[in-house]
């Protein structure tokens, strides 16, 4: 069967409507017969939702079923649009509308708001954010550029949740909202907004929907006008629609039910913005006689990820998880997801951009692999990381650390200090570097304590805590430098990450990366605090954050790291916990519960780096017993040594592992590395272990593993033949 992510870069036309089908798994196909009548899609990651519903449009069309002109497809990004369009038109079936829910309300707004209102359209605001600006200067409260951009997003999200300036602040209370200032002065902000907007003639991005919905309700002949033209309505990524987009397709469709809608509760993770898996979950009382098809087959990604996957939401809580979807690959079997503890955060980037200049060198294009965090502050030891390292590499959806605003205006103010030296009142009190930058920074809006919430506020604090953690590591690596020496290493480091942008690693937030995909994923800084994420209070904020690990983990088709740091510099006291979204996951973790949760063996078998089912965890960084150097790469903590120091392993016994190996492999239709790899084997021959106790000590030999094959293992390790049989080779592995 053709693959439903993969394609020919120019496919020929399907000769007939019929050949529009070949290729289509079944229930693929059946959304594409499903041509009539409420149809809900319930797509997981990676089963080929957008080919299932182009399909179903282009056999539409080409059986003389649909009128090109009829369809009205709508999706969420210029980008998703222009890709259906696209995939359209090499079906044989230009001619349907695809757009987003802006673009197809500005169309018809500026159609009817001549005959509807008079005259010409208002004309768009390009910029909203110096109206905001404004109006709170009239209002007498001062926002900074952050806080600025915060209550314009709340303004916004006001809108698209139809809530009224009056109504603000009751609604911020009623839905526990994080709002980024006094709701009764967001509500003051918000009015005045709006009276400037009407003064001066002026709509905003919102206002169009807002507008369009008017206009439809008020003139049941404009309304009219529209349905006698669009028949046909598709939604895409229906889990992000918002109130007042759900308010305009309502409208749109009047009384007739020809919708299809397509969507994966369990990737709803842009709740901030007002999106909302309601509707998509309410579609069947809305719609009880929907055609509801369900897509499982996963393509783009390996068991392995996908079995990982399954298990991330296995454990969610709440009414989207009792729609999740258990994803099935239909890909060949590839590596077990790579879980690795690292002592501090530099010892993190560093052994990712180790093992991401290995994946290279071994053939994976650099701009097939991804590096994925929570948040921007994270990208720069990654971004440092990878420059060391030589590894070229983009940023995508953010500035690079170094180019940020707050960050370049630190750096000026860092510089000022540093040449006015003891002249500066600043530092009259602050001993040490450290406290200089604190008390330079505490000007540009650093504090002791994070602000509440997220958005720009919380992205500049974090900015300008990530420089505070910088000088502390500095004068820790360099006792009794100086301001004037942080500043020079500030712009050396920023000097090495200003090359022109190159086809390269992908650094992104686990936000921006949705609906992409690599064939090599790190997640890191996966630990309690940041994923889930500080602010993350009430338990469907925990659930989202649930769901968006999902969404980094669905982004992988072949290989798939997870890694986090017990501390934030060396020499750190190791104290932060791996995020609580792992545990029953990874190797030697339990689950804390819920439906579908794994056990305590974890469904992985890659192998921590760390004692698999040691009781405590291991506090500090593993060292080579041989050397006694801190080990970060993978490999070397399997084994427990460095690489380059001597081995003491028993050549025969690993060979006599090896054959044992290949056996079992073969009983079970897996590759070897599905039963122990080869480092595990190199450790298993190493250390010889007498009996289960020191044989789950090793890495990688995992509660499941030691059931199913210790008893094996251990028989050869006593130069005995293992029991007859698979020795559980006939259980998954």
């Amino acid at each position: 069967m053709t693959s439903a992510t993969h394609s020919s870069l120019f496919p020929r036309v399907p000769e007939s409507a019929d050949a529009v089908l070949d290729g289509l798994d079944p229930e693929q196909r059946e959304v594409a017969l499903a041509l009539h009548g409420p149809v809900c899609v319930l797509a997981g990651a990676g089963t080929g939702k957008t080919r299932a519903i182009t399909h179903r449009i282009a056999y539409g069309v080409r059986a003389g079923i649909l009128q090109p002109t009829s369809v009205l497809a709508v999706t969420f990004t210029n980008r998703a649009a222009g890709e259906m369009r696209g995939r359209l038109r090499q079906l044989g079936a230009a001619g349907v509308q695809a757009r987003t829910f802006h673009s197809a309300a500005l169309r018809q707004l500026q159609y009817f708001w001549p005959k509807a209102v008079g005259g010409d359209l208002p004309r768009l605001v390009e910029r909203k954010v110096q109206l905001v600006a404004e109006a709170a200067a009239r209002c007498r409260i001062r926002l900074d550029r952050n806080e600025l951009r915060d209550v314009t997003s709340e303004i916004e999200w006001a809108k698209v949740t139809q809530t009224v300036p009056a109504d603000y602040p009751a609604v911020v209370a009623k839905t526990q909202r994080d709002a980024p200032r006094d709701p009764a002065e967001i509500s003051q902000i918000y009015a005045m907004y709006e009276q400037l907007k009407r003064d001066r003639s002026v709509i905003d991005f919102e206002d169009v929907l807002l507008l369009t919905v008017a206009i439809l309700q008020d003139r049941h002949d404009i309304a009219d006008h529209v349905r006698r033209q669009y028949q046909h309505f598709v939604v895409d990524e229906y889990q992000d629609v918002s109130p007042l987009q759900q308010r305009l397709l309502d409208l749109w469709l009047g009384d007739r039910d020809n919708l299809c809608v397509v969507g994966d509760a369990g990737q709803t993770i842009y709740s901030f913005t007002g999106a909302t898996p309601d509707h998509l979950l309410n579609f069947r009382s809305r719609h009880p006689n929907a055609t509801v098809v369900k897509l499982v087959r996963d393509y783009r990604s390996t068991p392995q990820v996908v079995h990982l996957a399954n298990g991330v939401l296995g454990q969610a809580r709440g009414r989207a998880a009792e729609h999740r979807l258990e994803l099935v690959s239909q890909r060949e079997p590839g590596p077990e997801p790579a879980y690795t503890e690292y002592a501090d955060e530099p010892a993190e980037a560093e052994g990712t951009a180790r093992r991401i200049r290995d994946l290279i060198a071994a053939g994976v294009p650099a701009g097939e692999i991804a590096v994925l965090y929570r948040v921007n502050s994270q990208s720069e030891v990654y971004e440092q990381a990878l420059s060391d390292a030589g590894v070229p590499y983009q940023l995508r959806g953010a500035e690079r650390f170094f180019e940020r605003a707050e960050v370049r205006e630190a750096g000026v103010a860092l510089r000022g200090a540093a040449r006015a030296g003891g002249n500066d009142s600043l530092l009259d009190d602050a001993e040490g570097l450290p406290s200089q930058v604190r008390a330079v920074l505490s000007t540009k809006g650093w504090t002791t304590e994070p602000p509440a919430g997220s958005g720009a506020v919380r992205d500049r604090w974090e900015s300008l805590a990530a420089l505070v953690r910088l000088a502390e590591d500095f004068e820790q690596a360099k006792p009794g430098a100086t301001l004037s020496d942080l500043v020079a290493e500030l712009d050396e480091r920023a000097a090495a990450q200003h090359a022109p942008t190159v086809q390269g690693v992908t650094l992104a937030s686990l936000h921006s990366a949705k609906g992409l995909e690599w064939d090599a994923v790190f997640l890191v800084g996966l630990t309690e605090g940041m994923m889930p994420i500080t602010y993350a209070k009430t338990d469907e904020q925990i659930e989202e954050e649930r769901r968006l690990l999902y969404v980094g983990v669905t982004r992988a088709r072949f290989h798939l790291s997870l890694s986090w740091s017990l501390s934030r510099s060396p020499g750190s006291r190791g104290g932060r916990r791996p995020s609580r979204f792992l545990n029953g996951l990874r190797p030697g973790s339990a689950a804390l519960g819920g439906r579908g949760a794994a056990g305590t063996g974890g469904i992985g078998g890659g192998g921590i780096e760390r004692p698999a089912v040691a009781k405590r965890r291991r506090r500090g960084p593993a060292l080579c017993r041989v050397c006694g150097k801190t080990l970060t790469d993978a490999g070397e903590m399997k084994l427990m040594r460095c690489e380059d120091c001597p081995s003491d392993m028993d050549e025969g016994l690993y060979e006599r592992l090896r054959d044992w190996r290949a056996e079992q492999a073969k009983g079970i239709g897996q590759p070897a590395y599905c039963v122990f790899t080869d480092k595990t084997l190199m450790a298993i021959a190493e250390s010889v272990p007498a009996g289960d106790g020191e044989l789950a000590r090793i890495p990688g030999v995992g509660v499941r593993k030691l059931d199913r094959f210790g008893a094996a293992v251990l028989a050869i390790c006593a130069g005995q033949d293992p029991d007859d049989g698979l020795g559980g080779a006939d259980e998954e592995v």
